[in-house]
């Protein structure tokens, strides 16, 4: 299959990277960084979650950040919404989009949110009504939809059911997530052809977890079957929390080296991609986890 000939990538550092990080960062330095990434190209950066602060201290300080953020033309911030409670917060500091989560696990389902994946997808109906009467965009997301750490393995008709439920409610794309990271091209490429028969291609998206090192190749197997939007996180911020020690998010930077090297357009600089995941990590008191991060700034520290 032709590959797509530009493709979007949406950041979901500032959200999904910093609230897996340990160490809580100041609402400056949270601005500073969408900032910098919206200086390097990225046209959808995630800015933060309207959640409890109590199980997700990380993301106490979202109202403030959205609030007080510099929009920059043509850049979207959709920020995370769990329930009705959230949308209203988010729509208080000024959200023009909104992110939804659901699970293609049952198991997942009522761990996570006590409650089954028809019943969540059911609470959902009025925060997306209720976002799109606003005249926000609603953007869905699909947990564990390459594996579950509760029940092990998860069909591609599960998650086919819960992206086209989504889709149907009124969601303008669908992110398919490999949750813990045990994704690998060929069940990618069946569970996104399963997908597809009730989604169109235009409206889905790939957000990879590299646990098992498996996400750029996920990543080319998406692209393969003619997925042009694809989730990613500065220097691979965030652990995977079902997998100890294990790495989260995709880096941004990885996927845009892929991109770049197959002629595909992307829109970003990653000189200053680079830079940017170089100095959020030295917020963070780590290293980047991107390998194509590290190769660059290595090659551009030595002499001569």
């Amino acid at each position: 299959m032709t590959l797509p000939s530009k493709v979007r990538i949406v950041e979901v550092g500032p959200r999904d990277g910093l609230q897996n990080e340990s160490v809580r960062l100041d609402t400056a330095v949270k601005l500073e960084l969408i900032d910098r990434l919206g200086a390097a190209g990225l046209k959808s950066i995630e800015a933060g979650a309207m959640v409890s602060a109590k199980w997700v201290p990380q993301m106490a300080d979202s109202a403030q950040v959205l609030a007080r953020l510099q929009r920059r033309p043509g850049v979207s911030y959709p920020v995370l919404v769990p329930n009705l409670k959230g949308l209203e917060a988010a729509l208080a500091a000024g959200a023009a989009e909104v992110a939804v989560f659901g699970a293609a696990s049952e198991a997942f389902s009522r761990k996570n949110i006590n409650c089954s994946i028809d019943e969540s997808l059911e609470r959902f109906r009025p925060v997306i009504e209720t976002a799109r009467q606003a005249k926000v965009q609603v953007r869905g997301y699909v947990s564990c939809a390459l594996g579950c750490p509760y029940q092990g393995e998860v069909l591609p008709a599960a998650v086919a059911e819960v992206a086209r439920t989504l889709f149907e409610l009124g969601c303008y794309e669908v992110s398919l997530c490999d949750t813990t990271g045990v994704g690998t091209p060929r069940k990618t490429r069946l569970m996104i052809e399963a997908v597809a028969r009730h989604v169109p291609l235009k409206k889905l998206a790939g957000h990879f977890h590299d646990t098992y090192g498996m996400a750029v190749a996920n990543i080319y197997a998406a692209l393969e079957m003619g997925v042009a939007v694809i989730d990613a996180s500065v220097a691979g911020l965030g652990g995977c929390p079902y997998a100890a020690g294990a790495s989260g998010n995709v880096a941004t930077e990885d996927a845009v080296y892929l991109l770049q090297g197959l002629g595909l357009d992307t829109g970003i600089d990653l000189d200053s991609l680079v830079q940017t995941g170089a100095w959020i990590s030295a917020q963070l008191g780590r290293q980047p986890s991107s390998k194509a991060a590290r190769a660059l700034l290595a090659r551009s520290a030595q002499p001569g």
